[in-house]
């Protein structure tokens, strides 16, 4: 058959993922399912040799003679081509372009391939030019979160959704291929990687968050790189309810602090789940209202579209010309008119301006490192934030995150969410915890002296009896809707969009009085 005869070859990079349940006996792990269909797949079994889950992908072997057709190809077509201008086009431009390509320069080099052996080619070629090589099934796995390249020669390691850390077959065995796509990331972030500048963050065009390294001097079995991928469809409380992170009775009463425009910090070790929980509690920002939100890398995806986002940006040269940086965007955004204020992480001389905005009134929420409320007061006012101990007062609540192990699964909880009543002059703060998670029945619990709604009652006029009604119904709703597996994006948010304008009529239809 003529080259020109062979059939298109149909690619789905984006194929529908199962339903995946946790397993509580890891060695009766054993799934398999479409990365990138049909040619990637992954399959993640217990392995008895390790006596480990592992995570193997599977892809089309190649032949001796394809292995050595695909690397002629392939150089044939990275010098005919510009691939950072090629990767800005549409995906079907690009997959078009590559097999035009592609039976072009086989005709051109007398390059003969059967059928079987061109779509498999062409799957490699797409693969790199498009994607990011070996790691692109990773990436494309959406319940993979993070990817976790710790050198050349040593298992890429990802983290799971459902069965958390678990090695792959993924290797790089030569430290100039790992180099070379440590390269590649820092393009495609947009930035420069080198020897004289070996470190890289940034972000890729999903919004992934990109760390590396570049060089031996840095990191002993040479370049690195983590990869915490980014979920544009964040997890609804109701999602959040069902991994048991934390109670309807905790959504109810964090639904009513962010009406109330009371001002909100979420705390948390690394990948705790404190953007999650952001994300997941900006659904119950009212739908009219202006928000603004301020990163220095892209993780927030409010459902809504009274939304102005900020990110910001590194010095493009020498003197820091061009930069950008969260405190300059902050100073901006209360000039913008906010109803809220949601900074992605306060880490610096940007919390001054931000506990400034609260105490004017501006409603905020935001998120920091540390992992009680005591070491949240402690970081607020020490170097280099340094606030005066008064200023935490205009804080009314701090959502404490964490990773625990409940039955030998790795989770993410709410510990406790935390009111605080009064911080003195010398920083001690007087709080109170209506909310708190127990580890050693893996319940949730909350007491019913929620002094912010006594602060809420002297602010608004509600009495404290009408506030906590109100919370009983919210609770009630929450715990409804996670019933009818109300999970969607969009559905979840129309429901609660409908409760601000006509309440009364949301709650009859799930059966509330």
């Amino acid at each position: 058959m003529n080259i020109e005869e062979y059939p298109r070859v149909e690619i789905n990079f984006s194929p529908r993922f199962p339903p995946l349940k946790r397993i509580s006996d890891k060695t009766k792990i054993n799934i398999r399912y479409a990365l990138i269909s049909p040619f990637a797949f992954t399959h993640i079994y217990w392995n008895p040799k390790i006596s480990e889950v592992v995570y193997e992908v599977e892809e089309p072997l190649l032949t001796m003679e394809e292995e050595k057709f695909k690397n002629e190809l392939k150089t044939a077509m990275e010098n005919m081509i510009n691939v950072g201008n090629i990767v800005e086009k549409e995906q079907d431009v690009l997959l078009d372009y590559i097999d035009r390509m592609l039976r072009i320069l086989m005709t051109e080099m007398g390059i003969e391939l059967s059928v079987e052996g061109y779509k498999k080619v062409y799957y490699y070629l797409c693969r790199d030019f498009i994607g990011f090589n070996e790691v692109d099934p990773l990436l494309k796995d959406y319940y993979v979160e993070d990817i976790e390249c710790n050198g050349a020669e040593t298992p890429i390691y990802i983290v799971h959704r459902i069965y958390r850390n678990i090695k792959t077959n993924v290797i790089f065995k030569d430290v100039e291929k790992l180099a070379s796509m440590v390269e590649k990331l820092a393009q495609r972030t947009g930035k420069y990687i080198s020897y004289a500048n070996p470190i890289l963050d940034g972000s890729l065009d999903d919004g992934s968050r990109v760390n590396a390294t570049y060089t031996k001097d840095i990191t002993s079995r040479g370049p690195t790189f983590t990869i915490r991928k980014f979920t544009k469809t964040p997890w609804t409380p109701t999602q959040l309810v069902s991994f048991n992170t934390l109670s309807p009775e905790m959504l109810a009463y964090l639904w009513i602090l962010i009406e109330q425009k009371m001002n909100i910090l979420i705390s948390g070790g690394t990948s705790s789940g404190k953007t999650s929980l952001l994300n997941a509690i900006a659904f119950f920002i009212p739908p009219e209202a202006r928000v603004v939100s301020i990163e220095d890398t892209k993780e927030l995806n409010l459902p809504r579209e009274n939304w102005l986002p900020s990110v910001a940006r590194e010095a493009t040269g020498l003197g820091n010309i061009g930069e950008i940086d969260l405190f300059t965007l902050l100073r901006s955004s209360f000039r913008q008119n906010p109803d809220y204020v949601i900074v992605g992480e306060v880490r610096g001389k940007e919390a001054f301006v931000l506990f400034q905005g609260m105490a004017s009134g501006h409603s905020s929420i935001s998120t920091m490192h540390a992992d009680s409320v005591d070491t949240v007061v402690k970081r607020l006012e020490t170097p280099p934030i340094e606030l005066s101990p008064t200023l935490l007062n205009v804080l009314d609540c701090v959502c404490i995150m964490t990773h625990a192990i409940v039955k030998k699964q790795e989770t993410r909880k709410l510990k406790e969410i935390v009111e605080i009543i009064n911080v003195d002059a010398d920083g001690v703060a007087i709080t109170n915890t209506p909310f708190f998670w127990n580890p050693s029945d893996d319940n949730f619990y909350f007491k019913k002296n929620s002094k912010i709604f006594e602060k809420i009652s002297k602010r608004s006029g509600l009495k404290v009896p009408e506030i906590e009604s109100e919370f009983k119904k919210r609770s009630q709703l929450m715990y409804k809707l996670y019933q009818n597996g109300v999970f969607g994006f969009k559905e979840f948010h129309d429901i609660i969009s409908e409760y601000y304008k006509k309440p009364e009529q949301v709650l009859s239809r799930f059966g509330i009085q």
